[in-house]
């Protein structure tokens, strides 16, 4: 296999919590007075740290009214909204074929915080596949390539041999500043037009094609 590390985004490349996060945002921006958000907004600024994503969402925001809206949201998201959060078709079988595998390591590179990563982890009991991980509030949010950088290290692998895997042009921009190859992935959230832009080295539309192609 050529790569030695393959790094993956979370919500959309691996899980599917696309109505979950859109759902409670929406709920969110109501509870603090800021108004309808409509869902295409919001599934704009998936993968992005939660900052960063108010910010880019709700131009103009107060900071006293941005952090109620992620407190709420953060409410929705954990105790009131059930929408099923499933990973996506293939991706269980996938990564256990990638982990037999020994030459190879795998990673988590995530807009999402570690507390939620790690209730993550431990709902799917998944934290297990992965030898490192990075959440936006421990570095900086995509599409700044630190948090790759920091896995880098921490693995000990060149940048030449590491791929990211993402559904959002935050994923592939990120990789790209670092001259990091970027395999994009089209049922996430963003259209693959936005994707192609950044150039991936493949295009996959399922998890397990791009787990024959790393293999092949």
């Amino acid at each position: 296999m050529r790569y030695r590390l393959v790094i993956f985004d979370w919500d959309g490349t691996l899980m599917d919590s696309e109505t979950r996060i859109v759902t409670c945002m929406q709920a969110a921006a109501l509870d603090v007075g800021w108004g309808p958000l409509g869902a295409d907004s919001v599934r704009d600024i998936i993968g992005l740290g939660l900052p960063e994503a108010i910010e880019r969402m709700c131009p103009g925001m107060p900071a006293g009214q941005a952090e109620a809206l992620r407190v709420r949201y953060s409410h929705h998201f954990v105790n009131a909204d059930q929408a099923p959060m499933p990973f996506f078709a293939g991706v269980e079988a996938g990564i256990r074929r990638l982990r037999d595998n020994q030459t190879i390591r795998l990673a988590v590179a995530t807009g999402k915080s570690r507390r939620g990563l790690d209730r993550a982890f431990e709902s799917t009991g998944s934290g297990h596949w992965f030898h490192a991980s990075r959440t936006a509030d421990e570095t900086l949010s995509k599409p700044h390539p630190r948090m790759l950088e920091e896995l880098l290290i921490e693995t000990g692998v060149g940048v030449q041999e590491a791929l990211m895997v993402g559904d959002t042009e935050y994923d592939m921009e990120m990789a790209r500043a670092l001259g990091m190859d970027r395999l994009a992935v089209t049922y996430g959230v963003h259209a693959p037009d936005r994707l192609a832009v950044s150039e991936p080295v493949f295009t996959a539309s399922a998890f397990p094609e791009l787990v024959d192609w790393l293999h092949d």
